[in-house]
């Protein structure tokens, strides 16, 4: 099967998994885990931030970012469909007892405006606004990447208001080979940045936020209380160090698969799609002859994978396990189904 359902469907490549298996470790909780502290400490330096603190995934990464900046009963401004809202179960709700004010972005990117018309009066009435979240690359946005001058533009306004910044950067390293721009241009108007290992960069396991030393301190209180204090960690941590120092560069791939793709199946009968949006790895394209369950369908049949991404929409994801050839493959596929 050739699986385009998203990058998190990766495997350990072998030099991974041996990475992995002589992986020095030790019990993380108590700060004595080598390779994670490695881990960490690499990170921090790409993002250029003081430190980091890793943990199982980037759900709570973000949520736990969101906790250590805010208290029950705030607000958090961020896109209409960002992954920390739309796509991890409530978690702000559930676990930071924060509301979420929802901006209306163009392929997930909003405006300073928008953010400054978000903002709440500073009255007992209205919960207390506090955090704004940017999504780079954004999800379903079809992997957009914020400019950095609107990124610049959306802290400013954020500045003036008082409040913090997240980056949920799961794909930051997309957006940063992509673009050219270090990861670390992007991540410092941010207060904190999660990013993660196991999509693109191919990791089995995990993710890091990085932030000042002080509010990283305050997260680990929020990874132990959410379940994400780990020991022997050091295993999985060796395939994130691995796939941080060899996987990213590769990314550009990646980037050249998902245009290639999209270009071989924008011209197909139901198929609404214009390939110049596909800027990273993800393609998404509207549906018009049938529902995307049925494409779903055909195209399992066929030997692709992908997934509905609404009601009329499909997702497709290139990463490492996916070659040139094989997207071509997967364009006769999506052509033979278009016509069956």
């Amino acid at each position: 099967m050739i699986d385009l359902r998203s990058d998190t469907v990766t495997r350990p490549t072998p030099a991974m998994r041996r990475a992995m298996a002589e992986a020095a470790v030790g019990d993380d909780v108590l700060g004595d885990d080598p390779t994670v502290n490695t881990l960490e400490r690499r990170v921090a330096e790409r993002l250029g931030k003081e430190a980091a603190v890793y943990m199982p995934s980037g759900t709570m990464t973000n949520q736990t970012a969101i906790r250590a900046h805010t208290e029950p009963g705030d607000e958090i401004i961020l896109e209409a469909v960002a992954h920390s809202y739309f796509f991890e179960g409530g978690g702000p709700a559930a676990l930071s007892g924060v509301s979420c004010r929802l901006l209306a972005g163009e392929r997930g990117i909003f405006t300073a405006e928008q953010v400054r018309a978000a903002v709440r009066p500073r009255n007992y009435h209205y919960p207390f606004s506090k955090l704004v979240c940017v999504e780079n690359t954004h999800n379903r946005g079809g992997g957009s990447i914020w400019p950095l001058e609107r990124i610049a533009e959306v802290e400013k306004a954020a500045r003036e208001a008082g409040l913090a910044m997240h980056m949920d950067g799961a794909r930051l390293w997309n957006a940063s080979v992509a673009t050219g721009i270090p990861e670390r241009e992007y991540a410092k108007y941010f207060d904190s940045v999660s990013v993660c290992f196991s999509k693109g960069l191919g990791a089995p396991v995990g993710s890091a936020l990085a932030g000042t030393a002080k509010f990283i301190d305050r997260a680990r209180r929020f990874r132990k209380m959410f379940g994400g204090g780990m020991r022997q960690a050091g295993i999985i941590a060796a395939g994130a160090l691995f796939a941080l120092e060899n996987h990213r560069a590769r990314l550009a791939e990646d980037h050249a698969n998902a245009r290639r793709l999209a270009e071989g199946i924008a011209r197909l009968p139901g198929v609404a799609l214009d390939p110049t949006t596909v800027e990273t790895n993800i393609v998404i394209f509207r549906t018009s002859t049938m529902p995307p369950a049925e494409w779903m369908a055909r195209l399992k049949a066929l030997g692709v994978l992908v997934l509905a991404g609404s009601a009329d929409t499909i997702r497709a994801v290139t990463h490492l396990d996916v070659s040139a050839a094989q997207i071509d493959e997967a364009i006769a596929a999506f052509a033979k189904a278009a016509h069956t």
